[in-house]
């Protein structure tokens, strides 16, 4: 598998689109369970997007995806086999974080469908590695692949005696906080000798996931993007040292927030995330651009990534960009703390787009910040879109503030976009909603100081440059001047808004 074809680009489920799929006869932007065999194959035909994550975290899946593929769509994966030209990865469900009740049926789908292509003749598997989300230990990676092994050699014992199973999957692990990105190499390190021990040999190659959106959430976007960048940088010195193929995926959304991966912003990606090999064009990405404008994107990814140079940071400049990081993260959550009783009822009003479990309870997780339950990323970026305040400004402003003259140095060298990027920002700013909410508490006045101090060092305008802006500007007032928060109205006002950008959250 060493020479295999690494995917580029890998679309995904998450539910940040604002249109309907190009796909979608109804023209619905709710995409259902029941309809994403229909999208995964789409994706392949359509975009020609390489690999296409099939989620089990918090989420309900069909596990006879291979099944309806082959059956439905057979002349199309004859000649594009699945494991060889086109990949569907699963994401299982993390046992650590919510019931791993769907997992024993996720690693069954690999063994039948094994068994299916088989008896096709087709001459890969079609299913041979998953994600592990919130990954934090090198043995919660390898319990995944005991576990598989032991499910594939009973059901060769039990029911396929005539046909063995292949007993080894590959992991690809999902770190998602700050800390364990960083920490990343020496998870990955110890991970290593676990899986010689256990299996005989190291793997060729590691494909690793970064988040982009949840490190986003709990901790603000300077942290987010800073941890991203020592993470791609410090995973290549660890291959290096290691002598091992390393290739980085990050899980990035169309909003600056959670990654600014849209089809507008290609060169912008490859500038900041220098070194990432796959990348998840989300649904946002895919549907909220014309058709044209996503094949191109999407092939301009493909031709550019595999080839870009990796991401370098001196160990000095490490040093000050994780105490740049961890001082960023302090001026967010603070903020964030008092702000966030205000959001409640965007929160509840927000639109939905795909089939989800509840987000706590038995099925469920939540992510908290400092004890507050929060929502998804998608549900948190776009509710304060729909206010007029984007979330890239919290804490941002009096962060960069507080920066001695070296630190700001080496984190300006190392964010190349800021400006561009927050004059972008800056046309989705509604200043007089942020002084309604700021008349009815205080602490929104240290997002007006996080504003005006962005403004006073990189010197953008805060207006609306387009009618679509302007149009999102008044719907922002409207949306601020209802009391009655979670009402339908509000919904309503939040769909039109994220078609006028391009993007749910």
């Amino acid at each position: 598998m060493s020479k295999r074809n690494i995917p580029v680009t890998m679309g995904t489920q998450h539910p940040d689109n604002a249109h309907a799929a190009f796909w979608d006869v109804n023209q619905n932007p709710f995409i259902s369970a029941y309809t994403e065999t229909v999208e995964a194959f789409e994706n392949f035909a359509t975009l020609d997007v390489d690999e296409y994550m099939w989620d089990w975290e918090g989420k309900h899946a069909d596990a006879a995806v291979i099944d309806r593929l082959f059956s439905t769509k057979y002349d199309y994966f004859k000649e594009h086999q699945l494991g060889r030209d086109k990949f569907i990865t699963f994401r299982f469900p993390n046992i650590w974080e919510e019931k791993g009740y769907s997992l024993m049926q996720a690693m069954t789908a690999f063994l039948s469908s094994e068994d299916f292509a088989h008896d096709l003749q087709f001459a890969q598997r079609p299913l041979f590695e998953a994600i592990l989300p919130m990954a934090e230990r090198a043995d919660q990676i390898i319990e995944m692949q005991k576990l598989f092994e032991k499910l594939a050699t009973f059901k060769t014992q039990v029911f396929t005696a005539q046909r063995q199973n292949t007993p080894y999957i590959e992991m690809i692990p999902l770190f998602e906080g700050f800390e364990t990105q960083l920490h990343a190499p020496e998870i990955l390190k110890q991970y290593l000798d676990l899986h010689e021990k256990h299996f005989g040999f190291k793997p060729p190659y590691l494909r690793v996931f970064l988040a982009g959106s949840d490190s986003a959430l709990s901790s603000g976007f300077m942290n987010a993007i800073t941890g991203n960048k020592l993470a791609i940088a410090r995973l290549y010195e660890f291959a290096k040292a290691e002598n091992i193929d390393i290739y980085p995926i990050t899980g990035m959304g169309s909003a600056i927030f959670r990654g600014g991966l849209a089809p507008n912003r290609i060169k912008r990606f490859v500038q900041e995330f220098a070194g990432v090999r796959t990348v998840t064009v989300q649904s946002a990405f895919r549907y909220d651009y014309p058709l044209a404008t996503v094949q191109q994107a999407i092939q301009q990814l493909k031709t550019t990534l595999p080839h870009v140079k990796p991401l370098e940071i001196s160990a000095n400049e490490q040093a000050i960009l994780i105490n740049v990081a961890k001082k960023s993260a302090e001026f967010y959550r603070h903020t964030l703390d008092n702000l966030i009783l205000d959001m409640q009822p965007i929160f509840k009003a927000f639109p939905k787009r795909r089939d989800r479990r509840q987000h706590v309870g038995v099925l469920g997780y939540s992510r908290e910040v400092d004890g507050l339950a929060l929502p998804r990323a998608i549900n948190f970026s776009g509710s304060f879109y729909a206010i007029g305040v984007p979330p890239e400004f919290i804490g941002f402003g009096r962060a960069l503030a507080s920066l001695n003259a070296r630190e700001l140095g080496v984190f300006v060298r190392h964010y190349p976009n800021m400006k561009k990027d927050f004059t972008e920002l800056a046309a989705y700013l509604n200043l007089d909603s942020l002084a309604i909410l700021a008349a009815n508490n205080p602490a929104w006045n240290d997002v007006k100081k996080d504003i005006e101090t962005l403004q006073n060092i990189l010197a953008f305008e805060i207006k609306p440059q387009t009618q679509e802006q302007e149009l999102h500007y008044q719907l922002a007032q409207q949306i601020v001047n209802i009391k009655d928060g979670a009402s339908v109205a509000v919904t309503a006002l939040i769909n039109k808004q994220a078609q006028l950008r391009h993007f749910l959250g």
